[in-house]
């Protein structure tokens, strides 16, 4: 991955994690890492446990942020968001799962929080 690529995916998370701030969220754990994989945010929405995908694309739309949210993507963030329940022994805790879309075009930024944006896929 380009060194553009990253410093563009870390300022997605930046103003993503500000986004669901000003929501009410409470951040939990960045880059939550597990030898199944990884998901971007875990955070706490009143009772409810939060898995979120940051989804960063310059320029363009929204909608090719969110549409990079494929089945196969769902799955992976599926069994990740399991180990941590499991982990954290969390597992009869409310939870879903969030897209945060974030579209950066020159001083631009549009940032849009998809709540329940799919299900457990596992």
């Amino acid at each position: 991955m380009t060194r553009e690529r990253l410093d563009l995916g870390k300022l997605g998370e930046e103003l993503a994690l500000k986004k669901v701030k000003r929501l009410g969220y409470k951040c939990i754990a960045r880059n939550y890492r597990c030898p199944l994989g990884e998901i971007d945010l875990i955070a706490r929405d009143g009772d409810c446990l939060v898995f979120i995908e940051i989804k960063t694309r310059k320029g363009g739309s929204l909608n090719y942020a969110k549409e990079a949210i494929t089945p196969r993507k769902k799955r992976q963030i599926s069994k990740v968001a399991l180990a941590y329940m499991k982990a954290n022994n969390c597992c009869d805790v409310r939870s879903r799962f969030d897209v945060v879309a974030v579209n950066i075009e020159g001083d631009k930024k549009e940032i849009e929080v998809i709540r329940n944006a799919f299900e457990l896929a596992y």
